[in-house]
């Protein structure tokens, strides 16, 4: 007689332990708040000049021109928020000389660190798209008109 070989039984995600969800109730996390932690995590990494695209950086720069107003850190990111899992997206602007794959490297492992550890969220994904890169000379002053010399 042979013996039948062992089965490997997989976990479902309903079975998966969380400390979210638990027999006592559940926390359910807001899409805004996990986007700021990712927001201020992946801003923290060397190498990020800013986040979001050429019009939301546009807008964000008009914003904080307001008194009062404040610096809007989900600005790039957009996520989905499940009960126990989180996916991240984000729109950014990387430094010359910057190692980009470095840098979504670092960026990632910051992400996911800060996102878990506060949220108890699992994240599996992060992905980071680069749209632009930022030049020192970009920051330089506009140069100011020279006075007419006849009036």
């Amino acid at each position: 007689m042979s013996e039948s070989p062992t089965k490997t039984v997989a976990t479902s995600p309903a079975t998966r332990q969380s400390a979210l969800v638990t027999p006592e109730g559940s926390t359910t996390i807001s899409d805004t708040v996990v986007s700021k932690i990712a927001g201020i995590a992946a801003s923290e990494v060397s190498g990020v000049h800013a986040l979001g695209g050429g019009a939301a950086r546009a807008i964000g720069t008009l914003r904080e021109r307001i008194p009062g107003a404040r610096t809007n850190h989900s600005q790039g990111v957009s996520v989905e928020v499940g009960e126990t899992e989180a996916a991240v997206d984000l729109d950014l602007v990387a430094e010359y000389g910057v190692s980009i794959a470095d840098l979504a490297s670092g960026i990632r492992r910051n992400v996911i660190s800060a996102v878990e550890r506060m949220t108890g969220l699992k994240v599996v994904e992060v992905n980071v798209a680069v749209n632009d890169v930022h030049l020192p000379q970009d920051d330089a002053p506009e140069p100011t008109p020279q006075e007419q010399r006849v009036q």
